[in-house]
């Protein structure tokens, strides 16, 4: 602070705020500012004002140094944040959370965590000859899950059973609290399912002893998947979480907002599910960020299949979807494509032309009307349930191969078992398909409705029905 004589008199600069002696004409301090003498102020008055002006100066250097640090860190945060939702700069997904079962094993819904639904093409064709049948006390909608020589299936009569897969004896089954329509997951030692008691359980696959569960708030349908220690489900209450086994505690939730009877799919560290509402989403399966919002406008019911990072999965308008799994929404774009659309269609100058979604590969109608099966990826051919027909499409040639016209809705979806394309019916029948030349090679009958997808394992077919029972088809 400036030191002052009691008895002298000061100016102060009406610019600079600085102190002249009295009688000074012009500004010692800033240049020459003129000052006026009729503004003299004693030597008291100038000690508080100079007093007061450097209290100023010290707030505004504050000011100044935290606005610049806000700033900074703002806009670090803002680059952060669109670099870790619209690039893989900072968070790439691990390449390495997927896993595929032993060869022989059938381990999960759709066979492995591409739910690629594919078992060697050069294996066993099954003949359509009945092995043995298990009845349950209620509808078999679950698909069943094939390890080490036990089949694994739920039944609306709320049990999960483990039966012998050569004779098809019991050898444990545990009761939850409402029907099991979830297809089981084993990996481990252990097999994971939901309930419609809105439980997942972790059971002993030996000897089906509980080993923990998790609630949530409404029904468990959909077929857990598991990758490097975490488990992917989707619950009715419109969530996909993620959980850690090991911790046996939640690290993530996504909130499709609609419910579907999509399952969850990782491939190469991305998470794969449809909604009800009409897209299909692709997460971070490490943080549950999403990364691509996929847009179809119809429910996605469908459990989508992966194979080279393409992502392949059926609307229940009847169409399927082929896209780009690695591909990123940009932001906000499904809230400005309706405004770009309307000022191209008013012919407004300067407007480009819109460019397709996001991750938009291909598509193809099947028929008009639900599909609720899921893709069988086989070679160079996607096999898929759409109304009452199996059909087979070429995907380099984008087009229908054949058709194969069966008595009911396939909402069982298609296995691939030696030459052979297995499918359910709702017409009661399991069918088995040419897959080159889409002819029906046998079909065998059951007593009910065939919505459980069939799963193969050594040449033997497992399926489910709604008459109770499991067969087992060689």
């Amino acid at each position: 602070m400036e030191t002052v004589s009691e008895n002298e008199r000061w100016i102060i600069c009406p610019v600079c705020r600085k102190g002249n002696p009295s009688g000074t004409r012009f500004c010692q301090h800033c240049w020459g500012a003129i000052l006026n003498p009729e503004s003299e102020v004693s030597s008291e008055e100038m000690e508080e004002a100079t007093r007061r002006r450097e209290s100023y100066l010290r707030r505004r250097k504050v000011f100044r140094v935290s606005s610049i640090v806000v700033i900074a860190f703002a806009v670090l945060g803002c680059v952060y944040l669109f670099l870790s939702s619209y690039s893989d700069v900072l968070v790439k997904p691990p390449k390495d959370l997927s896993s595929n079962p032993p060869p022989g094993d059938w381990a999960m819904f759709r066979r492995d965590l591409q739910h690629s639904g594919g078992s060697d093409p050069a294996g066993i064709t099954p003949q359509g000859v009945q092995k043995w049948v298990f009845s349950a006390e209620a509808t078999i909608q679950s698909s069943p899950a094939v390890v080490d020589g036990t089949v694994y299936v739920g039944s609306q009569d709320s049990n999960l059973y483990a039966l012998d897969a050569d004779t098809g004896t019991e050898r444990w089954a545990y009761q939850t609290g409402s029907w099991v329509e979830s297809s089981p997951s084993v990996v481990d030692g252990v097999v994971y399912f939901g309930s419609n008691d809105s439980h997942l359980y972790a059971l002993d696959a030996g000897n089906g002893a509980e080993i923990w569960k998790f609630k949530t708030e409404y029904p468990v349908k959909a077929a857990p998947a598991i990758a490097d220690g975490m488990l992917f489900l989707r619950s009715d209450d419109y969530y996909l979480y993620a959980i850690d086994i090991e911790k046996r505690e939640e690290v993530w939730r996504f909130n499709t907002k609609s419910p579907t009877g999509s399952s969850p799919v990782v491939s190469e560290g991305i998470v794969y599910i449809g909604s009800g509402d009409g897209f299909c989403y692709a997460l971070h399966a490490k943080n549950g960020q999403r990364r691509l919002r996929f847009k179809t406008h119809y429910s996605v019911s469908s459990t989508p299949a992966v194979r080279d990072g393409e992502v392949y999965f059926a609307t229940d308008n009847g169409y399927m979807w082929v896209i780009d799994g690695s591909a990123r929404t940009w932001l906000q774009e499904h809230e400005i494509r309706p405004f770009w659309l309307q000022m191209k269609a008013m012919g407004l100058p300067g407007v480009p032309d819109l460019p397709d979604q996001s991750g938009t590969l291909w598509g193809i109608r099947l028929a008009r009307g639900a599909t609720a099966s899921s893709a069988l990826i086989s070679d160079n051919t996607i096999y898929i349930g759409s109304n009452n027909e199996l059909i087979a499409i070429d995907i380099q040639k984008r087009e229908i191969r054949w058709e194969f016209d069966t008595g009911g809705i396939v909402r069982s979806s298609p296995a691939m078992a030696g030459s052979a394309v297995i499918v359910g019916s709702e017409d009661g029948k399991l069918y088995a398909v040419d897959s080159i030349t889409g002819e029906e090679l046998w079909n065998f009958p059951t007593g009910g409705k065939i919505t459980s997808s069939p799963a193969v394992a050594d040449g033997v077919i497992y399926v489910g029905s709604h008459d109770g029972k499991l067969y087992a088809i060689e």
